[in-house]
């Protein structure tokens, strides 16, 4: 469960706001949820499976309890994006009617956070060979389904710039790890998105991508002892290695992404990547680096 402590009701930058956040039931989304509705944002989270609809609606009761505001749980399959994205704008629209019936109709943040993992290596002498079924079940999740949702959401997005989109990638998008073809190029993909969003999405809201290194949870845990061991060489080579691998902190880092504006811009645009060696996974003590990737264009 999210660390969901209150913050001083004086400090709500995001009250009568709407966030969305996909992949919101657990890990790094809980948290990022925890921490946007501590501003003061009404929250619509969004979740795949039957097994996440009580952990979700559970947060979504807990977050709206303890922050006073508005919270609905929503879920859509991203595995089929042509039919999530419709479902999640009209549950937003849903949420909106809440809480501000009497104006228009407006999506503020966007966290597209939800993603599968693969770990596979080419002709694989366990697995066989990475399949073409499993290249679309990644790039479905990864790729296509924040594509659709960014698209359905960029016509209700702020018109004075305030408008704010956060893509969850990963390190792996740039490290190469072994046995990650299809998920690194996936995050990949997303953060070429990202850069072509930050310009065609620049008069409505800037576009930011969060490279974070592991963060103990379902994913991690899933990619096992020869992921980890391949992974190892990259923990080992972190100098700033103290952090325990809270989603929480990186939740911290998502959320504060927002916050590169118009004085963090070049005139033509701007990638920076900020680098931060303090992530690692929570039971084994596994360090690796995470970065920002500001994608803006003025």
């Amino acid at each position: 469960m999210a660390n969901t402590a209150a913050s001083p009701r004086s400090h709500r930058p995001y009250d009568s706001k709407l966030g969305i956040v996909t992949g919101g039931s657990r890990g790094i989304g809980a948290a990022v949820a925890a921490r946007l509705a501590a501003k003061g944002c009404n929250l619509l989270l969004v979740y795949t499976s039957n097994s996440s609809t009580e952990l979700t609606r559970n947060l979504c009761g807990e977050l709206s309890s303890l922050h006073s505001i508005k919270c609905l749980a929503v879920q859509a399959d991203l595995g089929k994006p042509s039919e999530a994205s419709p479902k999640i704008i009209e549950a937003a629209r849903r949420l909106h009617d809440l809480y501000n019936p009497h104006k228009p109709f407006q999506i503020d943040i966007l966290i597209n956070n939800a993603g599968v993992s693969s770990n596979q290596h080419m002709n694989d002498e366990r697995h066989g060979k990475i399949q073409e079924v499993e290249f679309h079940r990644v790039y479905n999740v990864n790729v296509l389904a924040p594509l659709l949702l960014t698209q359905a959401v960029a016509p209700h997005l702020p018109t004075n710039r305030a408008g704010r989109i956060v893509n969850v990638s990963s390190v792996s998008s740039s490290i190469g790890y072994q046995g990650q073809s299809v998920y690194a190029g996936s995050k990949a993909a997303l953060e070429a998105m990202t850069r072509t969003w930050s310009r065609e999405l620049a008069t409505r809201a800037t576009v930011n991508a969060v490279n974070p290194g592991p963060a103990w949870g379902d994913m991690y845990a899933a990619a096992g002892q020869t992921f980890w061991n391949i992974n190892q060489p990259y923990v080992d080579a972190a100098p700033l290695a103290q952090y325990n691998g809270e989603p929480e902190v990186l939740a911290m880092v998502g959320t504060d992404a927002e916050r590169f504006d118009r004085t963090h811009e070049l005139p033509h645009g701007k990638f920076s990547r900020f680098q931060n060696n303090r992530w690692s996974g929570e039971k084994d003590q596994v360090y690796s680096r995470s970065s920002i990737s500001v994608f803006s264009c003025g």
